[in-house]
């Protein structure tokens, strides 16, 4: 059996895709940045594939080093690889002032994983894009598809947004016109939230870090469709085996209304008692903001993906953060 690529390995979502594949029996090469990252990705990895038939220990979880920004590794990274999942990409907790900090590394990397699976003859590469891509530009309906792209033109358009869909938009034109025989799918998750396999808090863990200890007094204003990461892991692998998945992306939304902000504190405080005392009840000030429809029929329907209920996402998000030791001394950690 081949090996699958996932690059990212070390990261929120990765270490999940990782385990999941190693539960299926699926050996995996994953890239890293640096040699650094190996101990601590198969740590990660060994939290989500407890008694799996590919443990992270042996052969069937090989670690290279291979970076976005430049061509070196990725070549010998792909070789051998049928299919590739494209995970990583840079996700800033706070917004660069030159956007081009992060639109040139997003659009370069999934070039340059694409014209390496390319050219080592890979089957399909399963891309890593955003809700990003598809619904930051206004729609007087406030309903997003697929079908829908976000204008990277759009007035005031944070960089991170502007980003992906640059970098998604180059990813598409790529293999439209030189993709050769390897096919595309791309996956574009909303909001990621779930139990975390790493000891390294990403963006969105450190905002429900935040509000369990106290340092977010108010909540954020916004409105946005969330998804479990365990669940966008297994729409990925759903993805990269279905034959009618090929050049069509998919939506990664849990079923019904999206949600904001206080509504994840208020679920963290009607669930987790004294772990949530210091947990915001407010929301910043401001004018009244549509809710979002954001609709999964696709992934549904194709490919019998089932999300979790977000209720569980946000307890089971706060409880891995409190397992791994992860919250401040003045969050109590007793429930």
């Amino acid at each position: 059996m081949s090996r699958a690529l996932v690059t990212g390995g070390n990261g929120y979502l990765g270490t999940h895709l990782i385990a999941a594949l190693l539960r299926a029996g699926i050996p995996v090469r994953a890239t890293v940045r640096s040699t650094a990252s190996a101990e601590s990705l198969r740590a990660a990895v060994r939290r989500g594939s407890p008694g799996s038939p590919g443990s992270p220990d042996d052969a069937a979880l090989e670690i290279v080093v291979a970076d976005l920004t430049a061509d070196d590794g990725w070549k010998a990274a792909v070789t051998g690889c049928e299919q590739v999942y494209h995970v990583a990409s840079p996700l800033p907790y706070v917004q660069p002032k030159d956007p081009d900090e992060l639109i040139v590394p997003a659009r370069e990397g999934v070039l340059r994983v694409l014209r390496a699976a390319r050219d080592a003859g890979a089957g399909r590469v399963v891309l890593t894009s955003s809700f990003a891509a598809i619904g930051y530009t206004p729609k007087p309906t406030a309903e997003f598809t697929e079908d829908d792209w976000t204008d990277p033109d759009t007035p005031g358009l944070a960089p991170y947004p502007r980003s992906k869909a640059i970098a998604e938009r180059a990813a598409w034109d790529l293999m439209e016109h030189d993709g050769g025989d390897t096919e595309l799918v791309v996956i574009n998750p909303t909001f990621i939230l779930g139990p975390t396999l790493t000891t390294e808090l990403r963006s969105s863990m450190h905002l429900v870090k935040a509000m369990l200890d106290g340092t977010m007094t108010t909540t954020p204003r916004a409105r946005f469709g969330l998804a479990d990461v365990r669940d966008v892991a297994d729409l990925h692998v759903r993805a990269m085996a279905a034959p009618e998945a090929a050049g069509q992306r998919f939506l990664a939304v849990a079923d019904g209304p999206t949600i904001s902000y206080l509504e994840i504190a208020e679920t963290l405080r009607r669930r987790l008692g004294p772990l949530a005392a210091k947990v915001p009840t407010e929301e910043a000030p401001g004018d009244h903001l549509p809710r979002p429809v954001i609709h999964n029929d696709r992934e549904r329907n194709e490919l019998g993906w089932r999300p979790r209920p977000t209720e569980t996402t946000i307890v089971e998000t706060a409880e891995s953060l409190r397992d791994l030791g992860l919250l401040d001394d003045n969050a109590d950690s007793s429930a």
